[in-house]
């Protein structure tokens, strides 16, 4: 490969609330016990948003902390592509609202939609900007306040969620960092997990919109998605499983994480997981989980590093990255 076309990672940052919401306190809100959400998830806890908070925020917060492990200033930034499906409106995107915020006065900004999948979507749409000569340097975040639209009367969804970001910046460079990038999406599927109202199919107007998941049939689906689109990046990049120092997967459901290592056969010890503490962050999950196993020490400069995630569309993914 030319090394013009080498896209290279420069930093990596992320950001979530400081409230936290507790599994004893989920407790005084639905009928369930921390035994059985730790038990069934995994989890222990979740971060929330402030009222004051949105989206915009959050990803802000994760874009600056990026840039500054980057040591990149925000107007070398020349694109801009956010990974969320609860944008502060419908529309300025949050990335536009970012771009401003950061003072990134070069960069062309826009946001994709592919929930849980949507930062590994951000990640390749940014890739093709790089490759083609469209973008130089890109900021890529992934972002969501699960919050605002989990229904928190219903316990089989509001165990799950939790709000965050996560950001990475790219760059044109002579070092090989990102290898490889798929997508994919079923659509047929769509029923499995959705949000219900807050768009155009107007029969819902004046409800508050909250995520519909079909549990069990999107467990399967998730497992097998994730492990396929795995072998697939893996095969486009040219490596093996043995090349890979750290499997990085969406932090759906602690039991979701377990099958899919078991069916790559990856020990446990070579998975990151943050669900513990930080619960499902649809788009965020990723990046976050990335960034804080970089913090914590667990993934290092020069490590290699297979990011997959799946969510709602259907739509899944999967990147191979060195640091």
């Amino acid at each position: 490969m030319d090394n013009a076309a080498h896209v290279s990672v420069l930093g990596v940052g992320s950001y979530v609330p400081t409230k936290r919401l507790t599994n004893a306190e989920l407790e005084r809100l639905v009928d369930t016990s921390d035994a059985w959400i730790t038990t069934r998830t995994g989890i222990s806890e979740r971060r929330v948003a402030e009222s004051g908070q949105a989206t915009s925020d959050l990803a802000h917060a994760a874009a600056a902390a990026a840039l500054e492990d980057a040591g990149t200033l925000p107007e070398s930034i020349d694109l801009i592509v956010v990974g969320t499906s609860t944008p502060d409106h419908a529309f300025p995107s949050v990335a536009c609202k970012v771009q401003a915020r950061l003072g990134c006065t070069r960069a062309t900004a826009f946001d994709v939609n592919a929930a849980c999948a949507g930062f590994l979507s951000a990640l390749q749409v940014a890739e093709q900007f790089l490759r083609a000569g469209g973008a130089t340097r890109a900021l890529v975040i992934g972002a969501d306040t699960m919050s605002r639209i989990v229904d928190y009367s219903d316990r089989t969804t509001c165990i799950l969620f939790g709000d965050g970001a996560g950001a990475v910046v790219l760059a044109k460079g002579e070092r090989p960092g990102l290898h490889a990038t798929v997508t994919h999406a079923d659509g047929t599927h769509y029923e499995q997990l959705y949000v219900h109202g807050g768009g155009s199919r107007l029969d819902t107007e004046g409800e508050r919109p909250r995520i519909k998941m079909n549990g069990r049939a999107i467990f399967p689906l998730a497992v097998r998605a994730m492990i396929s689109v795995t072998e697939e990046v893996l095969a486009k990049a040219g490596k093996t499983l043995d090349d890979v120092t750290w499997l990085v997967p969406h932090q759906a459901n602690q039991r979701i994480l377990k099958a899919v290592a078991e069916g790559l056969n990856v020990p446990e010890t070579r998975v990151v997981s943050t669900i513990r503490d930080y619960g499902n962050n649809s788009a965020a999950s990723v990046p976050l989980a990335l960034d804080l196993a970089i913090r914590d020490g667990r993934i290092r400069r020069g490590d290699t590093v297979l990011l997959t995630a799946f969510g709602g569309g259907l739509a899944w993914g999967g990147a191979l990255l060195t640091l």
